[in-house]
């Protein structure tokens, strides 16, 4: 029997490098950030240790994020400082590792302490041998969500690869919206994109070499370089919005009251 909150044995192994820079414009310091006497990026990690994977590893240019992670007995990779993207940081940290080819790499941001681990497996799980990226979803139940350009949303094909990402609320929903936008319409069931991503390691090692897109300028979305030269990208549906990452002060207090009631039940 699994263990709630532990991850099955995955159908493919995998190896999750969490990338995690000191810098950030609204919450400095973040990943180090106190979350119930632990490091924020350590959190992160001992959630992906619930998810079954092979080998956890933080990706980082700063010695004082490795000087955490080390003293909590987890792996590290120095990388270079003026990567532009996570994507790229991880690809770095992929070939310092000497992954093979066809192995499976999970890029889990090290701002999700609450991340669900079962996520991470099953995303992971969509990668094939022409499937050499896959990303999370969810049924948004909320229509402002619909019209939030913050909130991401996706379309997919019949094999749940994805069609676009958008800020804007698509698939547009023509005679519903057409009678009222205070609320979804009935059997309206557009999906959140969810910030997970698995890549094999061959398309991870081409990824930073591709053209930017258009697309991803204009949308923001970096995801779209993939898709405007032609890779799928399959999605895995989950049922329910994980819990949210970490991006601000407020975000913060809400997850460091998740860890005090966890103490004081324990």
């Amino acid at each position: 029997m699994t263990r709630p909150g532990v991850a099955s044995v995955p159908s493919v192994p995998f190896t999750v490098i969490i990338p995690a820079r000191l810098a950030s414009t609204r919450l400095p310091g973040k990943p180090l950030a106190d979350l119930g006497g632990k490091p924020m990026v350590v959190r992160v990690a001992e959630r992906a240790a619930l998810s079954g994977a092979a080998r956890i590893l933080v990706a980082t240019d700063h010695a004082d994020i490795a000087a955490a992670c080390a003293a909590h007995g987890i792996e590290v990779c120095m990388t270079r400082a003026d990567h532009p993207s996570g994507t790229d940081r991880i690809a770095e940290a992929a070939r310092a590792l000497g992954l093979a080819a066809d192995a499976v790499v999970v890029n889990l941001q090290g701002d999700e302490p609450l991340i669900d681990p079962s996520l991470l497996a099953a995303c992971a799980a969509r990668i094939g041998q022409d499937t050499p990226m896959a990303t999370c979803a969810h049924p948004i139940d909320d229509v402002a969500d619909v019209f939030n350009p913050n909130v991401v949303k996706v379309v997919l094909d019949k094999a749940g690869r994805a069609l676009y990402f958008s800020r804007a609320a698509i698939a547009w929903h023509r005679d519903g919206f057409a009678l009222s936008r205070a609320a979804l319409p009935a059997g309206y069931a557009p999906l959140r994109h969810i910030g997970l991503y698995a890549y094999s390691n061959d398309f991870l090692q081409r990824y930073p070499g591709l053209e930017p897109s258009p697309l991803e300028a204009v949308e923001a979305l970096e995801q779209l370089r993939v898709l405007w030269h032609g890779y799928p990208i399959a999605v895995h549906i989950t049922g329910a919005a994980p819990a949210a990452g970490v991006d601000t002060p407020d975000d913060l207090a809400r997850v460091r009251q998740h860890y005090a009631t966890l103490t004081q039940t324990r």
